[in-house]
């Protein structure tokens, strides 16, 4: 057995539903005389973290993670950033977010960020959250994309609504919105790559896990 990817992993059991990083290997079998190469393997840990939840709303489908490059999964890592405990920083350029931790660590999460035109930075503040939020397209994303006009009104949650299963609203530091949001994707895929309309997106699953560990007033960095 080969190891094909060994995560940055500390206190294995600490994100297990909340989670961490485990291992993804490569399987190879000898039968006569020949090495078959098999599937990819994901370690069941993982299979548990990104799993169903059926108890949601809307029921959710497990993560196939095979659309997921590992270096994005949720991980429990070093701070690199040198911020307080309890700052949320997104790091537009590596494609993760960051939820500073107490004695040095945080949990990364893996997002898609804004595409080209509508990446920003600044500081601000989570003003509110709300689990299966309502989606209403800015007039300028109407003009933009006439696609999008019949929500001009509102699209209820559920499992179409772009916003996924949470969303936390970005205020700006004189406490108005700003339009942006830390919110979850139905597309997994879209983790790691410049998609969005400047909305920060997580995996469904991890958007879920990190809407309860972040409160009403948590700062929050993009860089």
């Amino acid at each position: 057995m080969t190891t094909a990817f060994i995560p940055d992993l500390s206190r294995r059991h600490f994100l297990l539903g909340a989670a961490s990083l485990s291992t993804l290997a490569l399987a190879g079998c000898a039968t006569t005389g020949q090495r078959i190469a098999m599937e990819p393997r994901i370690d069941p840990y993982y299979l548990q973290m990104y799993g169903p939840m059926p108890y949601e709303k809307f029921p959710l489908a497990a993560v196939d993670l095979r659309t997921v490059d590992p270096q994005f999964w949720r991980a429990e890592v070093e701070d690199p950033t040198g911020e307080r405990p309890g700052t949320l920083v997104v790091h537009t350029a590596d494609r993760y977010l960051y939820l500073v931790e107490e004695g040095g660590r945080a949990i990364r999460y893996g997002v898609g960020i804004g595409r080209e035109g509508f990446a920003w930075s600044g500081k601000g503040h989570i003003g509110r959250k709300a689990e299966w939020p309502t989606w209403t397209p800015p007039a300028e994303m109407i003009a933009r994309q006439p696609e999008a006009a019949p929500y001009r009104n509102g699209m209820p949650g559920g499992l179409d609504n772009p916003l996924g299963a949470r969303a936390m609203y970005i205020y700006r530091p004189n406490n108005t919105d700003s339009m942006y949001r830390v919110h979850g994707t139905t597309d997994p895929s879209s983790i790691g790559t410049a998609v969005s309309s400047g909305c920060v997106r997580l995996i469904n699953q991890d958007v879920i896990d990190l809407f309860g560990r972040v409160p009403v007033g948590t700062p929050i960095i993009v860089v």
